[in-house]
């Protein structure tokens, strides 16, 4: 990829990131886990040629890199966001977050809401976990210390993708599968953790006042449409839209499905 930068937003926390096209209002992606910047690859390419793009690597993934003392938490994350914007000198941005991006968003979003002229969220969801989800959690944890990163790389996929994807996205698999072997057992089960102690968002949504976009795939099977459907109930005026033939990752499963709603949503702002 062209246009590709770095900032350092604290001791030994350096971002790597991409930043292409001119607008007035930047299009900021935040990815989810345990993936980087690369998720966006069809997003980035496809509306650098209308407007300000940008996406980046949260700390400790892709090219990032973290501080080993810190614990990781969707505050953690969404503070970096915030100090990425300030780096930037983007006073106000629409964001898209693709799940655990959308924690971060929404966890944003709470504190500088000032700071958004729009809000995307794909395949997410606002609840915390629940007790039973917080068991799973501590299962990957035992999976990726005991077994390797490679054995729960191909366990998370199975999860996230839709079936039909794994005979006509192979290519797209593949790419996500190799980000996952280039990410440390540290920073995997340090990001579970956090996925697992993330605070309930939902009563941040109903005093969201930018406009608001939810997308999700309709195979999605970890955060399935009815979280998607309570988010949009919660956000007053926000366009929802289901995305058939795609699960967790509805950007790279439909991806000229979801830059056509990305874009008519833009075109609002």
């Amino acid at each position: 990829m062209r246009n590709n930068f770095t900032v350092q937003l604290a001791t030994n926390v350096t971002v790597h990131y991409n930043d292409e096209g001119r607008s007035d209002i930047p299009l900021v992606f935040i990815h989810g886990f345990p993936f980087d910047r690369t998720s966006w690859l069809p997003q980035y390419e496809y509306f650098k040629d209308y407007c300000r793009v940008v996406i980046y690597d949260i700390r400790g993934f892709g090219s990032s890199t973290t501080d080993s003392d810190t614990q990781f938490s969707m505050d953690v994350f969404a503070r970096d966001f915030l100090a990425f914007l300030k780096a930037l000198h983007i006073e106000k941005a629409i964001v898209c977050g693709l799940s655990m991006g959308g924690y971060i968003l929404m966890n944003a979003f709470q504190k500088e809401p000032e700071r958004f002229a729009g809000i995307v969220l794909c395949d997410t969801q606002c609840n915390a976990d629940s007790e039973e989800a917080k068991k799973k959690r501590e299962k990957t944890i035992e999976q990726i210390r005991g077994k390797g990163v490679a054995d729960f790389a191909d366990t998370f996929l199975k999860n996230v993708f839709y079936e039909e994807s794994f005979k006509n996205k192979k290519e797209t698999i593949e790419a996500i599968r190799e980000v996952i072997l280039h990410t440390t057992q540290q920073t995997l089960v340090a990001a579970v953790k956090a996925l697992a102690n993330r605070p309930d968002t939902c009563g941040v949504l109903s005093a969201v006042n930018v406009p608001a976009l939810i997308l999700c795939g309709k195979q999605d099977a970890v955060t399935p449409p009815e979280k998607s459907q309570a988010m949009h109930d919660l956000i007053k005026n926000s366009v929802y839209h289901v995305i058939d033939g795609a699960g967790h990752l509805s950007n790279l499963e439909q991806p000229e499905i979801f830059n056509k709603y990305l874009g008519e949503f833009i075109n609002t702002i």
